[in-house]
């Protein structure tokens, strides 16, 4: 992640809160939730690591092949789940995205001079990455935030609001709330198109 250090802790703070929160769905949920859970944790975590300004801590070149690895593995993991629902696909361009931006940060991936600091590449943004690539990644995560954020919000056929007041039915627990899974969703995504914007 590159900028001022002031939004990469912010982007840092709401991605490892958001990964924290897919943790503890992952114990509440069972089958394709836990497996969905337990990748959107992965995501979270690995964005918070990314997003650590690097007047802090300026990640090791071999860094960024480790999460080019670990996502990679992540993309066909969730190309193989796919054929089990559609959320998997989106699983599937969000990793393939952090496998982008992961090469795309490298040294020699892309940045003007090569060096291992993503803050080096701030300056060097119209050298890196693919354009095109990065727009069609761009336009699918915007269009993501605005769907998820457009079922967030809570319709009633009388007009007043659905269930408890917040959306949600009554009587669950807080950690087992789709309205709550799908704002990390959604966070995750505002996330990643800032990030996109970096490259």
């Amino acid at each position: 992640m590159h900028g001022p250090a002031m939004s990469g802790w912010l982007l840092m703070a709401l991605c490892a809160m958001t990964g924290a929160y897919c943790l503890l769905r992952t114990r509440g949920e069972t089958g394709e939730g836990r497996r969905a859970a337990r990748a959107e944790a992965l995501m979270g975590f690995a964005m918070a690591a990314m997003a650590v300004p690097t007047a802090v801590m300026t990640p090791p070149a071999w860094g960024w092949a480790v999460y080019a690895v670990l996502f990679g593995t992540a993309s066909v993991r969730a190309l193989w789940f796919s054929r089990r629902g559609g959320h998997h696909l989106h699983h599937l361009v969000g990793s393939s995205a952090m496998v982008y931006m992961a090469l795309t940060m490298a040294p020699g991936g892309g940045g003007a001079d090569g060096h291992g600091g993503h803050a080096d590449h701030a300056t060097a943004a119209s050298a890196g990455g693919i354009p095109l690539l990065t727009g069609l990644l761009l336009a699918y995560f915007a269009a993501y935030v605005l769907r998820a954020g457009a079922r967030l919000i809570p319709v009633t056929a009388g007009g007043g609001p659905a269930g408890n007041g917040i959306g949600g039915p009554t009587g669950v627990g807080w950690a087992a709330r789709p309205e709550l899974a799908l704002a990390c969703r959604m966070t995750m995504g505002i996330a990643m198109f800032a990030m996109l914007l970096t490259v």
